[in-house]
């Protein structure tokens, strides 16, 4: 499945001092870019000569201010202000495209995002796992995303199996792993190891120690979801002759977890088993 590679501009870090008083970015910073881009596709006759202009370029400085603000908050000292920053930067990525942005930016962005997963706690954890997806979103694929998840791609999997980590932390790079995946790389050998990281998470809820309905009942259960439901994801994009191992070994397991007490399991189980269905009927 080779994508085609588009290499970007020469990437730039992002400043190096630390703002004093940058304020959060809010829905009002994209409200501001959202309703001059509406404004583009207005009716011409519906404008008058008194009507106010808003000037695009000015916005934008001032969106990218805040922003390179933002990435160097993600180095404080401080958690709460780390968080802070990697929040308000989810908020603009999810609001906005910012290809050119993010391509100057990228190696610091994943410089920040590495040490938060490393060395924050769970909700920085979570806030840079976030990020992460967004990232790759916004850069889509090519060489330059592939760059982003080698670096990432191995502290997500330590997270997702590290036992000490919160479920939080744990859940919220299971999904990233798997989004990441899916969007970046071209690299089959990568895709089957993401893949074997998941699986190794979600078929613990095969196992033998369960309640008296017949299913395994642990705290773990969310952690077990989001990694089931990024391998299925991944499971789409695999050669039919994976697809076909993955059918022989999990098509007769998934139906147990349809019995689960947790709501959320049976639906991801459901779907799962959906998937295989349709995938087992193409290679015939």
């Amino acid at each position: 499945m080779p994508k085609p590679k588009k290499r970007g501009g020469n990437h730039q870090r992002g400043s190096g001092g630390q703002p004093r008083n940058v304020q959060p970015f809010s829905d009002e910073d994209a409200s501001i870019e959202t309703m001059s881009h509406c404004s583009g596709f207005s009716d011409p006759a519906s404008f008058t000569e008194d009507g106010p202009e808003v000037d695009e370029e000015a916005t934008q400085e001032d969106l990218e201010y805040k922003l390179k603000g933002f990435i160097d908050l993600t180095l404080d000292k401080s958690a709460k202000t780390r968080q802070a920053a990697l929040e308000s930067l989810k908020s603009a990525f999810s609001s906005k495209i910012l290809y050119e942005f993010i391509m100057e930016r990228r190696m610091t962005l994943t410089d920040s995002i590495e040490r938060c997963i490393k060395k924050g706690k769970s909700d920085e954890q979570c806030a840079a796992a976030g990020l992460a997806c967004l990232l790759c979103v916004q850069m889509g694929s090519g060489i330059e995303s592939e760059e982003i998840f080698k670096t990432l791609g191995p502290v997500l999997k330590k997270i997702v199996c590290d036992g000490t980590a919160s479920i939080q932390a744990r859940q919220a790079c299971a999904t990233c792993l798997g989004i990441c995946c899916f969007i970046v790389t071209d690299d089959i050998t990568e895709l089957y190891s993401t893949m074997e990281c998941l699986e190794n998470i979600f078929t613990k809820a095969y196992q033998r120690d369960r309640d008296t309905n017949g299913v395994s009942s642990t705290h773990n259960t969310v952690l077990h979801i989001s990694a089931l439901l990024a391998w299925t994801l991944l499971l789409t994009i695999c050669p039919m002759n994976e697809v076909k191992k993955k059918i022989e070994t999990h098509l007769h397991k998934l139906p147990s977890l349809l019995s689960c007490d947790d709501l959320n399991m049976r639906i991801a189980a459901g779907e799962t088993l959906a998937l295989l269905f349709e995938l087992a009927r193409e290679t015939d």
